[in-house]
Protein backbone atom coordinates (compact mmCIF):
# COMPACT_ATOMS: atom_id res chain seq x y z
CA UNK A 1 0.00 0.00 0.00
CA UNK A 2 2.92 1.89 0.86
CA UNK A 3 4.49 1.69 -2.74
CA UNK A 4 1.24 2.80 -4.23
CA UNK A 5 0.45 5.55 -2.51
CA UNK A 6 4.31 6.76 -3.39
CA UNK A 7 3.26 5.93 -6.91
CA UNK A 8 0.52 8.09 -6.90
CA UNK A 9 2.44 11.23 -5.26
CA UNK A 10 4.78 10.81 -7.48
CA UNK A 11 1.96 10.94 -10.64
CA UNK A 12 0.94 13.88 -9.22
CA UNK A 13 3.90 15.37 -8.58
CA UNK A 14 5.02 14.65 -11.99
CA UNK A 15 2.22 16.34 -13.96
CA UNK A 16 2.41 19.29 -11.89
CA UNK A 17 5.03 20.31 -13.79
CA UNK A 18 3.24 20.06 -17.13
CA UNK A 19 2.60 23.35 -18.48
CA UNK A 20 -1.71 23.30 -17.52
CA UNK A 21 -4.54 25.58 -17.36
CA UNK A 22 -5.93 28.17 -14.24
CA UNK A 23 -8.74 26.73 -12.07
CA UNK A 24 -11.21 28.99 -13.85
CA UNK A 25 -9.73 27.91 -17.69
CA UNK A 26 -10.47 24.62 -16.01
CA UNK A 27 -13.91 25.41 -14.85
CA UNK A 28 -14.58 26.81 -18.63
CA UNK A 29 -13.15 23.73 -20.27
CA UNK A 30 -15.74 21.47 -18.50
CA UNK A 31 -18.62 23.19 -18.79
CA UNK A 32 -17.60 23.38 -22.61
CA UNK A 33 -17.13 19.57 -22.54
CA UNK A 34 -20.44 18.86 -20.56
CA UNK A 35 -22.33 21.40 -23.16
CA UNK A 36 -20.86 19.62 -26.08
CA UNK A 37 -21.79 16.14 -24.23
CA UNK A 38 -25.08 16.83 -23.17
CA UNK A 39 -25.82 17.95 -27.00
CA UNK A 40 -24.69 14.68 -28.31
CA UNK A 41 -27.03 13.03 -25.73
CA UNK A 42 -30.11 14.81 -26.66
CA UNK A 43 -28.95 13.82 -30.26
CA UNK A 44 -28.57 10.00 -29.18
CA UNK A 45 -31.58 10.40 -27.11
CA UNK A 46 -33.75 11.58 -30.59
CA UNK A 47 -32.59 9.15 -32.39
CA UNK A 48 -33.05 5.83 -29.88
CA UNK A 49 -36.70 7.11 -29.59
CA UNK A 50 -37.20 6.67 -32.97
CA UNK A 51 -36.49 3.46 -32.35
CA UNK A 52 -38.30 2.88 -28.26
CA UNK A 53 -40.76 0.00 -29.27
CA UNK A 54 -37.78 -2.09 -31.29
CA UNK A 55 -35.27 -1.20 -28.47
CA UNK A 56 -38.14 -2.46 -25.94
CA UNK A 57 -38.50 -5.71 -27.61
CA UNK A 58 -35.06 -6.60 -27.68
CA UNK A 59 -35.74 -6.31 -23.64
CA UNK A 60 -38.25 -7.44 -23.53
CA UNK A 61 -36.84 -10.91 -25.57
CA UNK A 62 -35.55 -12.82 -22.97
CA UNK A 63 -38.84 -12.64 -21.01
CA UNK A 64 -41.05 -13.80 -24.23
CA UNK A 65 -38.33 -16.34 -24.71
CA UNK A 66 -40.28 -18.00 -21.04
CA UNK A 67 -43.29 -17.16 -22.32
CA UNK A 68 -44.17 -14.88 -19.19
CA UNK A 69 -46.07 -11.71 -19.80
CA UNK A 70 -44.93 -8.08 -18.25
CA UNK A 71 -47.67 -5.95 -16.09
CA UNK A 72 -47.75 -2.81 -14.93
CA UNK A 73 -48.89 -0.63 -11.97
CA UNK A 74 -49.25 2.94 -13.14
CA UNK A 75 -50.57 4.12 -16.09
CA UNK A 76 -47.14 6.37 -16.77
CA UNK A 77 -45.07 2.79 -16.79
CA UNK A 78 -45.17 2.27 -20.15
CA UNK A 79 -44.25 5.66 -20.39
CA UNK A 80 -41.55 6.07 -18.41
CA UNK A 81 -40.48 2.51 -19.60
CA UNK A 82 -40.12 3.63 -23.20
CA UNK A 83 -38.17 6.96 -22.04
CA UNK A 84 -35.93 5.37 -20.09
CA UNK A 85 -35.26 2.55 -22.94
CA UNK A 86 -34.33 5.75 -25.48
CA UNK A 87 -32.54 7.26 -22.73
CA UNK A 88 -30.14 4.48 -22.13
CA UNK A 89 -29.99 4.22 -26.37
CA UNK A 90 -28.85 7.58 -26.35
CA UNK A 91 -25.96 7.14 -23.94
CA UNK A 92 -24.80 4.11 -26.14
CA UNK A 93 -25.13 5.83 -29.89
CA UNK A 94 -23.67 8.71 -27.93
CA UNK A 95 -20.92 7.42 -26.46
CA UNK A 96 -17.93 7.70 -28.80
CA UNK A 97 -18.68 11.47 -28.82
CA UNK A 98 -19.06 12.19 -25.15
CA UNK A 99 -16.16 10.12 -24.51
CA UNK A 100 -13.80 11.90 -27.41
CA UNK A 101 -14.95 15.36 -24.89
CA UNK A 102 -13.55 13.02 -21.82
CA UNK A 103 -10.50 12.47 -23.66
CA UNK A 104 -10.07 16.43 -25.00
CA UNK A 105 -10.77 17.40 -21.11
CA UNK A 106 -7.86 15.30 -20.02
CA UNK A 107 -5.50 16.26 -22.58
CA UNK A 108 -4.38 19.43 -21.07
CA UNK A 109 -2.14 17.14 -18.49
CA UNK A 110 -0.76 14.72 -20.94
CA UNK A 111 3.22 14.39 -22.69
CA UNK A 112 2.24 14.74 -26.17
CA UNK A 113 3.40 11.07 -26.66
CA UNK A 114 0.77 10.06 -24.40
CA UNK A 115 -2.37 11.67 -26.31
CA UNK A 116 -1.94 9.21 -29.55
CA UNK A 117 -4.17 6.64 -27.40
CA UNK A 118 -6.63 8.50 -27.88
CA UNK A 119 -8.53 5.98 -31.12
CA UNK A 120 -7.19 3.17 -29.15
CA UNK A 121 -8.75 4.36 -25.96
CA UNK A 122 -12.18 5.35 -27.18
CA UNK A 123 -12.16 2.06 -29.89
CA UNK A 124 -11.13 -0.35 -26.68
CA UNK A 125 -14.24 1.62 -24.34
CA UNK A 126 -16.51 0.56 -26.55
CA UNK A 127 -15.82 -2.36 -27.87
CA UNK A 128 -15.37 -3.78 -23.98
CA UNK A 129 -18.58 -1.74 -22.71
CA UNK A 130 -20.68 -3.34 -25.86
CA UNK A 131 -18.54 -7.05 -25.37
CA UNK A 132 -20.14 -7.13 -21.26
CA UNK A 133 -23.46 -5.87 -22.45
CA UNK A 134 -23.36 -8.98 -25.24
CA UNK A 135 -22.04 -11.68 -22.43
CA UNK A 136 -24.96 -10.19 -20.31
CA UNK A 137 -27.73 -10.26 -22.54
CA UNK A 138 -26.88 -13.73 -24.55
CA UNK A 139 -25.35 -15.96 -21.41
CA UNK A 140 -26.00 -14.03 -17.67
CA UNK A 141 -29.43 -12.67 -18.04
CA UNK A 142 -31.27 -15.46 -19.82
CA UNK A 143 -29.72 -17.98 -17.47
CA UNK A 144 -30.29 -15.55 -14.16
CA UNK A 145 -34.21 -15.79 -15.35
CA UNK A 146 -34.05 -19.57 -15.85
CA UNK A 147 -32.74 -19.90 -12.49
CA UNK A 148 -34.69 -17.36 -10.51
CA UNK A 149 -37.82 -18.37 -12.24
CA UNK A 150 -38.00 -21.56 -13.37
CA UNK A 151 -35.73 -22.86 -10.82
CA UNK A 152 -36.47 -21.08 -7.16
CA UNK A 153 -39.93 -19.71 -8.59
CA UNK A 154 -41.25 -22.70 -10.76
CA UNK A 155 -43.75 -23.44 -7.34
CA UNK A 156 -45.53 -19.87 -7.54
CA UNK A 157 -46.81 -17.70 -10.45
CA UNK A 158 -44.57 -14.97 -11.38
CA UNK A 159 -46.13 -11.38 -11.77
CA UNK A 160 -43.27 -9.53 -12.90
CA UNK A 161 -43.90 -5.32 -14.02
CA UNK A 162 -42.46 -3.87 -16.43
CA UNK A 163 -40.44 -1.15 -14.07
CA UNK A 164 -38.73 -4.10 -11.90
CA UNK A 165 -37.90 -6.25 -15.13
CA UNK A 166 -36.50 -2.91 -16.62
CA UNK A 167 -34.26 -2.39 -13.99
CA UNK A 168 -32.71 -5.89 -13.04
CA UNK A 169 -32.27 -6.13 -17.19
CA UNK A 170 -30.58 -3.12 -17.08
CA UNK A 171 -28.27 -3.87 -13.79
CA UNK A 172 -27.32 -6.76 -15.30
CA UNK A 173 -26.58 -5.52 -18.56
CA UNK A 174 -25.12 -1.95 -17.89
CA UNK A 175 -23.23 -3.67 -14.51
CA UNK A 176 -20.97 -6.18 -17.29
CA UNK A 177 -20.40 -3.52 -19.43
CA UNK A 178 -18.74 -1.39 -16.46
CA UNK A 179 -16.60 -3.72 -14.79
CA UNK A 180 -15.53 -5.27 -18.47
CA UNK A 181 -13.73 -1.72 -18.53
CA UNK A 182 -11.37 -2.93 -15.83
CA UNK A 183 -8.37 -3.02 -18.74
CA UNK A 184 -9.09 0.97 -19.49
CA UNK A 185 -9.15 1.87 -15.64
CA UNK A 186 -5.86 -0.16 -15.43
CA UNK A 187 -4.24 1.68 -18.52
CA UNK A 188 -4.72 4.91 -17.47
CA UNK A 189 -3.07 4.11 -14.02
CA UNK A 190 -0.65 2.45 -15.61
CA UNK A 191 -0.48 5.73 -18.01
CA UNK A 192 0.32 8.10 -15.68
CA UNK A 193 2.76 5.91 -13.51
CA UNK A 194 0.35 5.03 -10.61
CA UNK A 195 0.93 1.20 -11.17
CA UNK A 196 2.63 -1.10 -12.96
CA UNK A 197 2.36 -4.86 -14.65
CA UNK A 198 5.22 -5.99 -11.30
CA UNK A 199 2.73 -4.05 -8.41
CA UNK A 200 -0.58 -5.79 -10.73
CA UNK A 201 1.04 -9.19 -10.56
CA UNK A 202 2.56 -9.18 -6.52
CA UNK A 203 -0.87 -8.15 -5.74
CA UNK A 204 -3.12 -10.28 -8.01
CA UNK A 205 -4.32 -12.34 -5.09
CA UNK A 206 -6.64 -8.89 -3.68
CA UNK A 207 -7.60 -8.12 -7.42
CA UNK A 208 -8.74 -11.45 -7.33
CA UNK A 209 -10.23 -11.16 -3.73
CA UNK A 210 -12.16 -7.63 -5.07
CA UNK A 211 -12.97 -9.34 -8.19
CA UNK A 212 -14.87 -11.83 -6.53
CA UNK A 213 -16.66 -9.12 -3.94
CA UNK A 214 -17.98 -7.06 -7.18
CA UNK A 215 -19.39 -10.30 -8.90
CA UNK A 216 -21.01 -11.29 -5.52
CA UNK A 217 -22.82 -7.95 -5.45
CA UNK A 218 -23.69 -7.15 -9.28
CA UNK A 219 -24.47 -11.57 -9.65
CA UNK A 220 -28.55 -11.89 -9.66
CA UNK A 221 -28.37 -15.32 -8.78
CA UNK A 222 -26.95 -16.27 -5.00
CA UNK A 223 -25.45 -19.54 -6.17
CA UNK A 224 -21.62 -19.81 -6.86
CA UNK A 225 -21.63 -20.93 -10.14
CA UNK A 226 -23.50 -17.51 -11.19
CA UNK A 227 -20.93 -15.66 -9.26
CA UNK A 228 -17.58 -17.37 -10.79
CA UNK A 229 -19.74 -16.76 -13.96
CA UNK A 230 -19.05 -13.15 -13.32
CA UNK A 231 -15.67 -13.43 -11.87
CA UNK A 232 -13.80 -15.48 -14.64
CA UNK A 233 -14.29 -12.73 -17.51
CA UNK A 234 -13.07 -10.24 -15.13
CA UNK A 235 -10.24 -11.78 -13.93
CA UNK A 236 -9.35 -12.75 -17.91
CA UNK A 237 -9.68 -8.84 -18.11
CA UNK A 238 -7.40 -7.83 -15.49
CA UNK A 239 -4.77 -10.13 -16.61
CA UNK A 240 -5.37 -8.14 -19.68
CA UNK A 241 -4.65 -4.88 -18.10
CA UNK A 242 -1.54 -6.61 -16.40
CA UNK A 243 -0.14 -6.49 -20.74
CA UNK A 244 -1.81 -3.46 -21.10
CA UNK A 245 0.49 -1.91 -17.91
CA UNK A 246 3.38 -3.04 -19.25
CA UNK A 247 3.19 -2.00 -22.89
CA UNK A 248 1.99 1.81 -21.48
CA UNK A 249 4.31 2.55 -18.05
CA UNK A 250 6.28 5.33 -18.60
CA UNK A 251 9.39 3.35 -17.48
CA UNK A 252 8.97 0.98 -20.28
CA UNK A 253 8.09 4.15 -23.21
CA UNK A 254 11.13 5.60 -21.90
CA UNK A 255 13.33 2.21 -22.20
CA UNK A 256 11.84 1.62 -25.44
CA UNK A 257 12.56 5.24 -26.76
CA UNK A 258 16.01 4.96 -25.82
CA UNK A 259 16.62 1.81 -27.08
CA UNK A 260 15.45 3.37 -30.44
CA UNK A 261 18.03 6.43 -29.52
CA UNK A 262 20.41 3.99 -29.56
Amino acid sequence: MADLVDSVRAAVTDRAELPGMSLMEHLTELRKRLIHSTFYLLIGFCIAYAFHVRLYGIIQKPLNDLHIALNYTHPTDPLNLYLKTALYGGIILASPFILYQLWLFIAPGMYANEKRYVVPFMAATIVLFLSGAWFGYHWVFPGALKVLIGGFGKNFNPVLTIEDYTNFFLAVILGLGVTFELPILIFFLALFGIVDAKFLVQHIRYAILAIFIVAAIICPTPDPIGMCLFASPMLVLYLIGVGIAFLVHPARRKAREAKKAA
